[in-house]
C-alpha cells in the first residue's frame, strides 16, 4: 500500500472515530433547547445523555471479536450505515422518549465502527514509526471529538433546530463510506471465530443497572427499594459476564492481559481521561449557559479550549512513545490534566471567591487547555501502552479493552458528575416562601419557573438556584481533580516495581483478522 494512501486510511477511520466522539458531547450546549422543546425532566435529560456510552459500552466487547470474525472493513462500513439511519432517526424524534432509543441506536453504529478503527489502522500502518504517530492522531482525535461536540451544537443551535447536530452526521457517514469501500484494506476475516452476544447483554445489564442505582440515589426523594433492585441486577449482570469468561475457550475477555502492568495503567488511564473530559464539558457548558447567560455557540468555544492542548500533546507524544516511559507520560498527564482542572475552577468567575471579581468567562481558557495537554498526552500514551502490552494473538482483544475503558470514563464521568452536580444543587438549593417546590430539581425548572414569576419572586428565585449550582460545579470540579492527582499517584507508584525500562513499544502486532495463538507467541 502507497504512503498516501496509507494516510487517506487514517483520515477515513478518523472521520469515523470523529463521529462517534463528537456525539459523546454534541448535546452538552443543546440540551437546555432541548429539554425546553422536548419537555424532558432532569432524569430524562440525563438519560439522553447517557444511553450512548451505556449501550456502546455493553456492545464494544463483543464488536471486538466480531470483526475477528467477519471483517473489520465489513463491521467498519456496517456501523456507518447504521450510525447514518439512527442519526436521522435522533434528528426528528418527537419526544424524550423516542430521542433515547435514537441515541441508543446510535451507540450500535458506534460500537460496531469503533474496534474496526484501530484494527484497521493496525492493519494498514506496518512501519513502527509510523503506526506511532498514526495511534497518536487516533487517540488524539478522540479527545478533539468530544472537546469540538459543544462546539459544533451550540454552532448549529445559532442557525438551526436542535435535531440539526444529529442531522449533520450524515454527509459525513455518506463521505466516510465512499472513501473505506475504495481505501481500506479488505479482508474476509475467520468464520471459525467465535461471537459471544450473550456476553455483551450481561455487561450491559451490569451497567445498566448500575447507573440507574446511581441515578436513583441522587435523586431527589430517592426509592430504596429501586436502589437495591438496581444494585442487584448489576451485581448479577457482571457475575454472569465474569462466570460466562471463565468458561469460554474464545473469551471477550482475557483477564490475564492486565497482569501486564503498563497495559493496566494505559486501560485505567484512558478511562480517567475520559472520565475528565466527558463529566467537566458537560458541567462547564451548563453552567456558562445558565449561569453566566452565553449562548450555546460561546460557551462551546469556551470549552473546546480543552482540544487545542489535546490536540498538539498527542500529536507530539504520538511520536516520543517509543523514547519516553509508561510511568512518565500516563502520570505526568494525568498530574497535568489534574491542575489544569483545579486552574479552571479557580479561574472560574464567580464560583470561587478568589476570583469572584472576573469579569470574563475566557479566564478558564488556560486552565482547559493545561488540561487538555495532560488528557491528550494520557490518551495517547495509554493506546501505545495498550498495543504495546497485549501478545499478538490478544491484540483484537486489547484494542475493545481499551476502546470499552474510553465508554465507560465518559459513561461514569456524566454519570457520577452529572448526578453530583444535581444532588449538591437539591440538597443545598433555599427555596424562596412560595416558590413551586419543582425548582429544586434542577436550574433548568428554576428558571422556566422564574420566568413566570413577578420579578421581586423571580430574581431571589435564581439567586438561589445559580448559587446552589455552583456549588455542584465546585464539588465536580474538586472530585475530578482529586480522581486525576489519585490516578498519578497510582501510576507512579505501581510501575515503579517494573523492571526497567518501563517504554511503550508498539512492536508489530498480529493483524486483528488472525488472532489465534501461535507457536512461540
Amino acid at each position: 500500500m502507497s504512503k498516501a494512501r496509507r494516510w487517506w486510511v487514517l483520515l477515513t477511520v478518523s472521520a469515523g472515530l470523529l463521529l462517534i466522539s463528537v456525539d459523546m458531547t454534541v448535546l452538552y450546549t443543546a440540551l437546555p433547547t432541548l429539554t425546553g422543546d422536548l419537555h424532558a425532566d432532569a432524569s430524562q435529560k440525563l438519560w439522553i445523555i447517557n444511553a450512548y456510552p451505556l449501550v456502546s459500552a455493553g456492545l464494544l466487547l463483543g464488536t471486538g471479536t466480531l470483526g475477528d470474525r467477519v471483517g473489520h472493513k465489513r463491521l467498519f462500513l456496517a456501523g456507518l450505515v447504521i450510525f447514518g439511519a439512527a442519526s436521522t432517526m435522533a434528528a426528528f424524534a418527537p419526544s424524550p422518549g423516542m430521542l433515547i432509543t435514537a441515541r441508543a441506536f446510535l451507540a450500535v453504529g458506534a460500537a460496531t465502527m469503533m474496534p474496526s478503527t484501530l484494527a484497521l489502522i493496525r492493519l494498514t500502518f506496518e512501519d513502527e514509526r509510523e503506526r506511532g504517530v498514526a495511534i497518536g492522531i487516533w487517540g488524539t482525535t478522540s479527545v478533539v471529538g468530544t472537546a469540538l461536540g459543544p462546539v459544533l451544537g451550540g454552532f448549529l443551535l445559532e442557525h438551526f433546530w436542535w435535531g440539526s447536530v444529529f442531522l449533520v452526521n450524515v454527509p459525513v457517514v455518506l463521505l466516510a463510506l465512499v472513501a473505506a469501500v475504495f481505501l481500506a484494506p479488505g479482508g474476509s476475516g475467520r468464520a471459525d471465530r467465535p461471537w459471544d452476544p450473550v456476553a455483551s447483554v450481561y455487561v450491559m445489564a451490569g451497567l445498566v443497572g448500575l447507573v440507574y442505582a446511581i441515578k436513583e440515589t441522587t435523586r431527589p426523594g430517592p426509592a430504596p427499594l429501586h436502589i437495591v433492585g438496581a444494585l442487584l441486577v448489576s451485581f448479577l449482570g457482571f457475575l454472569a459476564f465474569l462466570s460466562r469468561q471463565r468458561t469460554q475457550p474464545y473469551p471477550l475477555i482475557d483477564f490475564a492481559l492486565f497482569r501486564n502492568r503498563p497495559l493496566l495503567v494505559g486501560v485505567l488511564g484512558a478511562g480517567l481521561a475520559m472520565f475528565a473530559t466527558a463529566g467537566i464539558q458537560l458541567v462547564l457548558a451548563q453552567r456558562l449557559q445558565l449561569v453566566i447567560g452565553h449562548t450555546p455557540l460561546s460557551a462551546g468555544l469556551l470549552v473546546a479550549a480543552c482540544a487545542l492542548g489535546a490536540l498538539v500533546a498527542g500529536v507530539v507524544v504520538g511520536g516520543l512513545v517509543h523514547r519516553i516511559s509508561v510511568r512518565t507520560l500516563i502520570g505526568g498527564g494525568l498530574a497535568t490534566s489534574a491542575l489544569g482542572i483545579l486552574l479552571t475552577l479557580l479561574l472560574t468567575p464567580g464560583a470561587v471567591a478568589l476570583l469572584d471579581s472576573a469579569q470574563s468567562s475566557g479566564w478558564v481558557v488556560p486552565g482547559l487547555i493545561l488540561a487538555g495537554a495532560g488528557l491528550g498526552t494520557t490518551m495517547t500514551a495509554a493506546s501505545a501502552a495498550i498495543i504495546g502490552g497485549a501478545p499478538p494473538h490478544r491484540a483484537g482483544m486489547a484494542s475493545s479493552v481499551e476502546e470499552v475503558s474510553y465508554e465507560l470514563g465518559s459513561l461514569t464521568g456524566v454519570a457520577v458528575l452529572g448526578s453530583v452536580l444535581t444532588a449538591v444543587y437539591t440538597g443545598t438549593v433555599t427555596l424562596p416562601a412560595g416558590t413551586p417546590g419543582t425548582a429544586a430539581d434542577s436550574l433548568d425548572e428554576a428558571r422556566a419557573t422564574a420566568d413566570h414569576l413577578p420579578a421581586e419572586q423571580g430574581r431571589p428565585l435564581l439567586d438561589a438556584a445559580t448559587s446552589a449550582f455552583d456549588n455542584g460545579y465546585n464539588a465536580t470540579l474538586v472530585i475530578a481533580t482529586a480522581l486525576l492527582a489519585a490516578g498519578s499517584l497510582f501510576t507512579y507508584r505501581y510501575l515503579s516495581r517494573v523492571p526497567k525500562p518501563t517504554t511503550i513499544t508498539t512492536e508489530p502486532t498480529e493483524p486483528a483478522l488472525d488472532s489465534s495463538p501461535r507457536p512461540g507467541g
